[in-house]
Order: structure tokens, then C-alpha cells, then sequence
């Protein structure tokens, strides 16, 4: 926000007037700064994009110099103030004048964190005169901030593909049948009292028997995806794929896992897996690709061979003996028909981690041979784990989000990265996910329900995640964007994975009336954004479905073309994404919010590029006046919308675009 305006002192009249003369100045912010006790808030800025922190992600023995941006000649003094983690106290940097902006518009003052290994949070204490405005992650204010500092975490680093890649979810029974021999058919088996139903692709989700939604199968397998990786990588431009539970199962949902180690017979085989690793990680067939996959480890299910309810194996499980190897690995109250669940869900028998060093920890990750490390190697490589209900890993039936399961969740980090440093650990959690991904100890990133998912579809569709009445104008759309950013390290919201919708929401389309303009707008957004764009199968041409299990419908392949509009539209704004490092490890800047007319821009921008983003989710067109001169951009430049190809001059620090109802412009230079 501004704070007002100032009367210019008459050091700096000529300057400048000559400045404007030559176009340089757009006439009000230059009219803004000077030294008269005021601090023009309009003209801060910092945030740990490349322009502003030349160290994001610090080794110990890096120092960190912080840039701060305000207006040419406004300020007399600034300083960091930073509390480090090794001391518990605070420390302040001075900060010098270092350069002006190209435009001439603004001053860099520059001021250097010292190396360490402890973890820091700082904030910027500016001042003209007597007066003092403080700047940190969350905002500016007038008083010194108590929360929403910036992080400086050395050592900490996400992996720099999921920073720069497009994610592609596939739920594996919807999405291609590639080999129908292993299809499941009709009454191949009966699991708690359900019997398999094979329904024809394109047809209900729903099961003809009630309650058995579950045993509903179409056929899709691992070598469908395979069959249509060309259309992943290549028309979409996507290179990772985040496929849901594959492992050994009776369900078509597969979160209840018989087998860890065996490929659900219905999707393929490991030898198989192995095979589409390879070819995802090929480039003969697009671009080199990455595979994250579901690791459900907060329960199994009851037919796995460690409990055994069922009397599928030859061993006793938990549930058939007390004297099981497995038995701890479980928590009875009363043996053995009562025992902890997920949410209670007796076919989900809950896993007790107990103490570090147990069997169960060893199992699943700490053992060279567990779960987690066995697909990180060789002959499987995957690139990394997308943890289910990973805040409920817990010992003695609890449910998680405390200190034992912070505990599990960092001795999982630490065997991750002892196998591939470069792996990505994405957690799963719908609120704020920070106490997991603020020290750099635990997940790279999470699924961003709380930064994303949320905000995105009441800003755009009216209703919450579920469906629920929910709307929220421009400017408190952009304040939560901030707060979430602000929870969380910057190299973190870089590869927060950012949705429309998920296997566990209503689909995107239909949250938003069925109007495929909507879902070009939340497609534009999505991938000019800050994060990781992942893409939900079938989202990209305006897939239908409302709850589970709607939202897991069949993927029509006979939009996958590019004469459908949307995929069209996917298709170029990946291109647009991967084409300018600005839209992916950029700075962020919000440049104007409209309420009355519901508009929202905002920058992108590094050394190389200025991009502005204009987005209109009103029904009917509006002229834009975008107020580019924040990024820097000088008048009498050009710009380019990278959408329609139209070209616009700057002028008095503006460009002024005409952006059609639920739709965007890029503008680029």
C-alpha cells in the first residue's frame, strides 16, 4: 500500500524533472521521494528472488547478501535485523546504498547476513528520519513485525527439477488401458464382501452393489501410461508424473496396500515399472521426465500379509495371532477385532512406528532395503515419494502432528536423501503445512491445498475445495497468496505442488459451473504462479466429476488434442513457463488489485525478464491499467503478451491491455 504523498525537496527537482523528461519516471512515484520523515511503502520491496538474495539457498559457508528496493532518494538509513538460532538473539546489519533500478526510479540498498550453519529469520527496519517502516515476508507496517520474517535455512535445498517442472497426477485405473489382459473382470474376486466390477471405459464410476465403489475397475494400467507418455511430455509438455498408489492391492483406489514391494497385478508388473521409469527418464521421447509415487505408510491394509485379516497368507498376521512377527506392528485395544484405523476405517489398519530403531521404521524407510529406499535405487530410480496422510505417522495408534511424528518424518528425510540427494519428499496435508517445511529437516514441499487449491477455486469458482459456498474478492485473494508465501521458505513455495483439483476434491470444472473460461483463467494463474503447476489428469480440457469417487473419472481421450481449446491452451502456457526462468524461480510481486471489477495483476521477474500477469475473473471485458513501472519497466519500452502476441508501449510507467472476461494476459519484456 501507498502511505501518501510528499512534497519534493528541492535537492532533488532537477533530477527529477530530467528524469521524466527522458521518460524514465512515472510522474506520481517520482513526485513521491524524499527525505521528510515519511517512508513511501509503495516503494519497498524484497523477497529472496534471484534480483534480491544472492544466496537463496546458502551452503554454511556462504554469507547471504539481502538487496532492499525504495524509492530513489526517499530513505536515510536501513538495517537487517535477523535473529539466529544459534544464540537465540537478534542482530542487526547497516545497510549501505548500493545502485539505482535501470529505470532510475528506485534505490538498492544492500546488506550482508554473515555464514553460518544456523537457521535465521530477519526483517528490514527502513527510515527517513524520524520516521521508520518495517518490511518482512508478511508485509510492511508501521510497527516492528512479531511473525512473517524471511528464512535463511544453510544447508537446505529442494531439488531444482520440481522447481522448474510441470507435474502431471494420474490416478492409474482411469487413465489409459494399455494391455487389457489384466484387466480386472467382473467377480475375479470379492473383497469385504464386494465383488469385482469391470465397467466399460467412459461409463458410471459408480458401483452397481452399494458401498462398493471401491471394486469398480476400467482397465487402466502402467502401460498406459507408457502408451501416452508421448502425450504428457510432448502436447502438454509436463515432465513429472505423480501417480497414485500402485502396489499390491484389492481396491481400484489402492491406498490400502496388500503388498509394498509387488505392482498391483492389474496396472503390470516391476519389471514393467522399471520400464516406464526408463522411458519417463528418457528424452528420445520429450523432454527428460521425473516420477514421484504415492507411498501410503501411515496404514496398510488389512489384507497385508502383516495382518492378514482376511487369512490370504500362509503366515499369521497380526490379526490372526499375539505371537505374529507383526504384532506390534499394530495397535489393538482389544485383540484382535479392535485396533486403530485411519479415521477409524477397519480395512486401514493403522502402523505403530514406535521408538526410532524399531521394526516398522526399518521397514518402511530406515533399512536399506525398506519401501522408501527400495524404488530410490537401482533397478527402479524413481525421483521421489508423495507421503499419504503423512501427518499421522505416529506410534501407539495416535494420530501424528507431534513430537514423534516430526521425529519419523525427519529420519524419512535423512534416508531419502542418503539414497538421492536430489529426491523430493511432498507431503500431504490441507492446512498450514509449515511445521513440516519451515527448518529444512523434514518434506521439500507439500500439496498446496492451504496456498493454492483453496484460495484459487473461491476466487475463481465461488466455492471452497468442497463445493461449499465460498467467494472472495481480488484484494483478499492476493493477501492469503501473500500470508501463505509468507509461512514458508522461499525455495519451499517453489515447488509447493499447485492444483486445480485432486483425486480427493471435487473436480475444478464442476466447482466452477461447467464454464471452460473459468478453467482458463485458474490454467493462466496456475502457471505464472509461484510453485510447482501440477496438473490433475483430465483438468486440462475441463474433466467433470464431483465428489470421490466422481472426481475419478475415465480420461476422454478424444479431447487430447490440441483442437480442444483448453489442452491448446496448456500445451502454450507450459511452453510460456519453461521458456522464462522468471515464471519459476522469480521474484513475485502483486502490482494492482480491483475488486469492483474483479482484477487482479501481479509481476515476475528476474535479471532476464519483466513479466506482468493481468488476470480478469469477471464475466465481461476489461481494460487493464497495469502499473508495470514497479517492475522496472521504462517508458517507451515494449511489451508483449505472450497469450495473444500483441504488442503495447509503456507509458507514463503503464500499459494499458484489454483482457477478456475469465481470461489473462502475459506481458513480457
Amino acid at each position: 500500500m501507498c502511505k501518501g504523498r510528499k512534497t519534493t525537496s528541492g535537492r532533488h527537482v532537477l533530477a527529477l524533472a530530467l528524469g521524466m523528461a527522458l521518460g524514465l519516471l512515472p510522474l506520481g512515484a517520482a513526485l513521491a521521494s524524499s527525505n521528510d520523515n515519511n517512508v513511501e511503502w509503495n516503494g519497498l520491496f524484497h523477497d529472496q528472488g534471484p534480483l534480491y538474495d544472492n544466496h537463496p539457498e546458502p551452503t554454511a559457508s556462504q554469507a547471504v547478501t539481502l538487496t532492499l528496493r525504495t524509492f530513489k532518494g526517499d530513505i536515510t538509513s536501513a538495517n537487517i535485523k535477523y535473529y539466529d538460532s544459534a544464540d537465540g538473539q537478534f542482530h542487526w546489519v547497516a545497510m549501505h546504498w548500493a545502485s539505482n533500478d535501470p529505470t532510475g526510479v528506485f534505490d538498492y540498498w544492500q546488506g550482508t547476513v554473515p555464514a553460518s550453519s544456523s537457521e535465521k529469520y530477519y526483517r528490514f527496519q527502513v527510515n527517513d528520519g524520524s520516521s521508520t517502516a518495517w518490511l518482512n515476508a508478511a508485509g510492511t507496517t508501521s510497527s516492528e513485525p512479531s511473525s512473517g520474517d524471511f528464512f535463511i535455512i544453510p544447508g537446505f535445498k529442494t531439488p531444482d527439477w520440481m522447481k522448474n517442472g510441470v507435474m502431471y497426477q494420474i490416478f492409474p485405473d482411469r487413465f489409459y488401458d494399455g494391455d487389457t489382459s489384466n484387466d480386472v473382470t467382473n467377480g475375479q474376486y470379492t473383497y469385504a464382501g464386494c465383488a469385482t466390477e469391470q465397467h466399460a471405459w467412459g461409463t458410471s464410476v459408480t458401483s452397481n452393489v452399494g458401498g462398493c465403489n471401491s471394486a469398480v475397475f476400467f482397465g487402466g494400467d502402467l502401460q498406459g501410461v507408457i502408451d501416452k507418455l508421448g502425450y504428457i511430455k510432448n502436447t502438454l509438455g509436463a515432465d513429472i508424473i505423480y501417480l497414485n498408489p500402485i502396489f499390491h492391492s484389492p481396491t481400484n483406489h489402492k491406498y490400502d496396500t496388500e503388498d509394498y514391494f509387488t505392482v498391483d497385478p492389474a496396472f503390470g508388473s516391476n519389471a514393467l515399472l522399471q520400464t516406464l521409469i526408463g522411458d519417463i527418464h528418457s528424452t528420445g521421447n520429450g523432454p527428460k521426465g521425473y516420477l514421484v509415487l504415492d507411498g501410503v505408510f501411515n496404514h496398510t491394509g488389512d489384507t497385508s500379509q502383516w495382518f492378514d485379516k482376511y487369512h490370504w497368507w500362509s503366515s499369521n498376521g497380526a490379526y490372526e495371532s499375539q505371537s505374529s512377527t507383526w504384532y506390534g506392528w499394530y495397535t489393538f485395544q482389544q485383540w484382535p477385532n479392535s485396533y486403530s484405523g485411519f479415521f477409524g476405517i477397519a480395512s486401514m489398519p493403522k502402523l505403530d512406528y514406535g521408538a526410532s530403531g524399531s521394526a516398522v521404521r526399518n521397514e518402511i524407510y530406515a533399512g536399506s532395503g525398506s519401501v522408501v529406499q527400495t524404488y530410490l535405487k537401482s533397478p527402479y530410480g524413481i525421483d521421489g515419494w508423495r507421503l499419504d496422510a503423512a501427518q499421522y505417522l505416529d506410534a501407539g495408534g495416535n494420530d501424528g502432528s507431534d513430537a514423534t511424528n516430526h521425529q519419523i518424518m525427519q529420519e524419512l528425510r535423512s534416508a531419502v536423501k542418503s539414497v538421492n540427494a536430489n529426491a523430493d519428499i511432498v507431503g500431504e496435508y490441507w492446512g498450514d503445512a509449515s511445521s513440516w517445511l519451515d527448518d529444512g529437516k523434514e518434506w521439500d514441499g507439500a500439496m498446496n491445498y492451504n496456498g493454492f487449491v483453496q484460495p484459487v477455486s473461491e476466487w475463481i469458482c465461488g466455492v471452497d475445495e468442497s463445493g461449499n459456498s465460498a467467494s472472495i474478492p481480488a484484494s483478499q485473494f492476493d493477501s492469503w497468496l501473500r500470508g501463505t508465501r509468507a509461512d514458508l521458505p522461499t525455495d519451499v513455495q517453489q515447488v509447493m505442488t499447485n492444483f486445480l483439483g485432486s483425486h480427493d476434491t471435487s473436480r475444478f470444472a464442476t466447482r466452477c459451473g461447467g464454464d471452460i473460461w473459468k478453467t482458463y483463467l485458474a490454467l493462466i494463474f496456475q502457471m505464472t504462479y509461484v510453485g510447482t503447476p501440477t496438473i490433475y489428469y483430465g483438468d486440462e480440457y475441463g474433466m467433470q466429476g464431483g465428489a470421490d469417487p466422481d472426481n475419478r473419472r475415465t480420461f476422454d481421450w478424444s479431447q487430447a488434442t490440441t483442437t480442444n481449446a483448453a489442452v491448446a491452451l496448456t500445451q502454450k502456457l507450459v511452453g510460456i513457463r519453461n521458456s522464462y526462468a522468471a515464471l519459476r524461480t522469480g521474484s513475485f510481486m502483486s502490482l494492482l488489485t480491483d475488486d469492483t471489477h474483479h482484477l487482479y495483476a501481479y509481476g515476475r521477474f528476474d535479471a532476464s525478464h519483466r513479466i506482468a500477469v493481468a488476470l480478469n475473473d469477471d464475466s465481461v471485458t476489461h481494460t487493464v491499467t497495469v502499473p508495470v513501472w514497479q517492475l522496472s519497466m521504462a517508458n517507451g519500452s515494449t511489451v508483449t503478451d505472450l497469450l495473444s502476441g500483441s504488442h503495447y508501449t509503456v507509458s507514463n510507467g503503464n500499459v494499458v491491455v484489454s483482457v477478456q472476461g475469465h481470461y489473462g494476459a502475459i506481458l513480457a519484456q
